[in-house]
């Protein structure tokens, strides 16, 4: 009699023994201090940041009528806007007035393109932390993955162009050279140049929102700050200064590659390393601050 009675609780601890086994209690802390970028726990997490990227690039096209051409509304209409009232003035000419080597409106769409990519992903990226504000108080991930996942539809973007980029060329029997062998590291040192400022404006949105209404004016005068854009003669912009502008040495040798131009080594190298510093401050900065996003978001 004894022994049925003592069964029941024998069960009980083995089965309570067996459930703590399966189900093992995970305990999250924040980060303290300035710690660098936790990239064990982001792969861990890879495919939300998969996610969020293609829930982000379904919600930019859905229900619309042109589709992925809207990737090239924007660059299309600012080259025609520069070619109409700087073409005279901004564009390149010889002694006699003639017009030398590439023609001003793939002068300004090859320069157009890239900075189409850096001014969206830095636009999307900086505020991607309040608009995920639901997702963020809900559950635990590692936040960067937010505006590093914002930076997928710029990518897209950029893909299709340089697909209507090459039509172009080829049509006007402009064939690119060797050095299109560096586009796709171009490519990858424009996004992190733009997402190192988009993470540390991310960060400072939440805590400050005026600078939601900051940042697109803030873009727009780089835009007229980039002047590698939109000025072909190299006689008015050839101060290696403004290779401190990550976007204008990124985008001067964007275009060589593209046309098959020797890369400006010098204005290349000191516009990645600003890039560097820029993502490694931005990341730091997120790190620091992102414990207390949900409480103020």
């Amino acid at each position: 009699m004894s022994a049925q009675i003592e069964a029941p609780d024998r069960f009980e601890s083995e089965a309570s023994a067996a459930e703590q086994v399966e189900h093992p209690v995970t305990i999250i802390r924040p980060a303290h201090g300035w710690q660098p970028v936790n990239f064990r726990e982001i792969w861990r997490f890879r495919e939300l940041m998969y996610f969020l990227a293609w829930r982000d690039l379904k919600t930019r096209y859905k229900q619309t009528v042109l589709g992925g051409l809207w990737a090239l509304l924007q660059p299309l209409a600012t080259m025609a806007v520069f070619v109409v009232f700087l073409g005279k003035m901004a564009a390149a000419r010889g002694p006699d007035g003639e017009a030398l080597n590439t023609p001003y409106w793939l002068f300004v769409f090859t320069g157009m393109l890239p900075w189409t990519f850096f001014a969206n992903t830095l636009s999307f990226s900086s505020q991607s932390v309040v608009t995920g504000a639901n997702l963020i108080t809900k559950i635990y991930f590692p936040r960067l993955i937010i505006p590093v996942a914002a930076a997928g539809v710029p990518f897209i973007d950029l893909a299709v162009s340089l697909g209507f980029l090459s039509i172009l060329m080829l049509v006007n029997g402009i064939l690119p050279g060797w050095s299109l062998v560096f586009l796709p590291f171009l490519v990858v040192s424009l996004s992190i140049a733009s997402l190192g400022l988009g993470i540390l404006l991310s960060a400072l949105t939440v805590a400050y929102r005026d600078f939601r209404s900051v940042i697109p004016f803030m873009i727009q005068l780089w835009l007229f700050a980039t002047p590698a854009i939109y000025i072909q003669d190299e006689r008015i912009i050839g101060q290696r200064w403004l290779a401190l502008n990550p976007a204008h040495g990124l985008i001067v040798n964007f275009r060589r590659a593209v046309l098959g131009d020797h890369l400006d080594y010098l204005s290349l190298a000191i516009s990645i390393a600003v890039s560097l510093v820029l993502v490694v401050v931005g990341c730091f900065y997120f790190r620091r601050v992102e414990r207390t996003f949900a409480d103020i978001i």
